[in-house]
């Protein structure tokens, strides 16, 4: 298939700007994959959809805010994404306007009483600074990124951050601190429903992937197989792994919330289903036709055009019966992308 086959054409009024207020009140497309029909919820109902047996995936990745504002020593504004730690006093980042910041630049962030130099010790392969600590306030990146940071917002959200983005761009299971995009599937779920699930007989496990920046790239390529997908660092436990495969053994369904869990499992499975304990990094790119090992349904957001993400979901529920899904969806008004509405398939 080629990058243009997974296009569609949304307003942009309906990409979402705000958090819904209460969490689960967001609103819910459900599509069956196996007949195609559509169905229009709301995310609380999943403690309906879901059946006693059933298994919760979820990603427990907590969002950095990882955007630092600085000035470079003429004044001028420099914006710092730290991607990455390399070690405790130096980290990879993205830098804008990346021409000003070549090896052996000195910027400073913060300031009253906080003010930190960081240096530009190199450039990455793919254009990304090499940021160490210099003189000032902090002894870690990871500390100064904490006090001095902002939530890195996706770029189509054309607002400034809030303070309130600091718990809405989170979910409430978050707690392995290492992504610069929240897994947005699960921003939906509140501590309440996922204690209601649970009196439902539906369990739920975790692992980690740390979700990169390279989530928001469009495939440029006229062919997606050539799309040069972005590493992330994941880990599986030893007790979610299990759980899946007790799961599917006996009988019940492996429901991933969000692409990036479905990406974790799928590249941990052996060939017949088994799964065990793990931890790297994975480039899967999941594109149809794709044969899945691990996972029975999904939960998650809409998506953008011509993304890897919105081909993974087309991998999992059929091209067409996707885009139809999200002619529905615009047609019915839903909120898209990271603040939006939800979808699940099953």
């Amino acid at each position: 298939m080629r990058t243009i086959d997974f296009d569609y054409c949304l307003p942009k009024e309906l990409i979402a700007q705000e958090p819904v207020g209460d969490r689960e009140s967001c609103r819910l497309l459900v599509l069956d994959r196996a007949t195609g029909a559509i169905a229009h919820r709301v995310f609380s109902d999943l403690t309906t959809l879901l059946k006693a047996g059933d298994l919760l995936v979820l990603n427990d990745t907590r969002v950095l805010p990882a955007r630092l504002h600085c000035r470079s020593p003429g004044g001028g504004k420099v914006e710092l994404l730290f991607i990455e730690p390399i070690d405790a006093l130096s980290w990879k980042a993205l830098a804008k306007p990346g021409r000003r910041l070549r090896p052996g630049a000195v910027v400073t962030v913060g300031g009253d009483g906080l003010a930190q130099e960081l240096t530009i010790t190199g450039i990455g392969e793919s254009g990304e600074r090499i940021v160490r600590l210099g003189s000032g306030s902090f002894k870690t990146i990871a500390e100064l990124i904490e006090r001095c940071g902002e939530m890195p917002l996706p770029p189509y959200i054309r607002r400034s951050v809030r303070g309130s983005d600091g718990d809405a761009y989170q979910t409430v299971y978050s707690r392995n601190s290492g992504a610069v995009a929240a897994p947005t599937a699960g921003l939906h779920f509140s501590e309440k429903m996922l204690e209601d699930l649970k009196e439902r007989g539906i369990r739920c496990a975790f692992l980690t992937l740390h979700v990169g920046p390279g989530t928001f790239l469009p495939v440029k390529v006229d062919d997606p197989a050539e799309h040069p997908m972005h590493e992330e660092a994941y880990l599986l436990p030893a007790e979610t792994a299990e759980a899946v495969v007790k799961t599917r053994k006996e009988g019940g369904r492996v429901i991933a919330v969000g692409t990036t869990v479905v990406r974790v499992l799928e590249h941990c499975a052996a060939a017949d289903g088994d799964l065990r304990e793990s931890s790297g990094r994975t480039r899967l790119k999941i594109l149809p036709p794709y044969a899945f090992r691990t996972v029975d349904g999904l939960i998650t957001n809409f998506h953008l055009p011509q993304s890897t993400l919105l081909m993974l979901v087309s991998a999992f529920a059929g091209r067409e019966q996707v885009l139809s899904a999200y002619g529905a969806a615009i047609g019915a008004r839903y909120r898209f992308f990271s603040y939006g509405d939800a979808m699940f398939i099953g």
